[in-house]
């Protein structure tokens, strides 16, 4: 249930993406109907609608996570926060400036800021943020657990790296592509570097457990 909760607003962003992208003057006609005052100029092209109006929703989306979380008193964890400040700020500019440049941008941003602060922690406050996370749920030594961190920061910078290089390079001007990249080809990298993690530390719990 809670991958489903963190997913919900990529998958919204998804959804009205490729809604718009099949409904381009609905969805033209709704930006500039409802969103008219937000845009730089008051009015957007047609091709830059679906963009705008994923944007639109996605942020949305964050904000009612943090409110139905904070409404249930449960505890909104500072990657949301983060997460919520940087899809306002970035996805705002998108809006206002119509331009997906801006939104392209927001994955490597939250990356690289999760990097810092994991890094940070690390060098700075001798604190390691992965073994507070993760710690109730599997015991290992204390060198495995700097060896978690490290792999972490490597992972987010690169994964940051990446969504550029397929926003900017490859799929340049072609932001079906990306947005494509960003649902399923991010996300299943992510979730593939959590599996190969996963077993590599199932190594060091037994031997630990031994």
């Amino acid at each position: 249930m809670k991958f489903l909760f963190d997913l919900f607003p990529i998958v919204l962003f998804f959804g009205v993406f490729r809604w718009g992208e099949g409904n381009l003057d609905k969805a033209h006609a709704l930006v500039q109907q409802y969103l008219g005052g937000m845009i730089a100029g008051g009015t957007a092209s047609p091709a830059q609608s679906p963009i705008i109006l994923a944007t639109v929703v996605g942020i949305i989306a964050t904000v009612l996570q943090i409110g139905y979380l904070l409404v249930a008193r449960k505890k909104v964890h500072g990657m949301l926060w983060v997460s919520a400040a940087v899809i306002v700020v970035m996805g705002g500019a998108t809006i206002y400036l119509h331009d997906e440049n801006f939104i392209k941008w927001k994955p490597t941003i939250l990356y690289w800021a999760f990097a810092a602060i994991l890094l940070f922690y690390l060098a700075v406050m001798k604190k390691n943020l992965m073994k507070s996370v993760m710690g109730e749920a599997m015991k290992l030594p204390e060198p495995v657990w700097r060896q978690v961190a490290w792999a972490w920061i490597g992972f987010l910078t690169a994964l940051g790296a990446l969504n550029l290089l397929m926003a900017f390079v490859i799929f340049k001007g072609n932001t079906s592509a990306w947005v494509n990249f960003k649902v399923f080809g991010a996300t299943g990298i992510f979730f593939l570097f959590i599996v190969v993690m996963g077993v590599m530390l199932s190594k060091h719990m037994e031997e630990e457990e031994a």
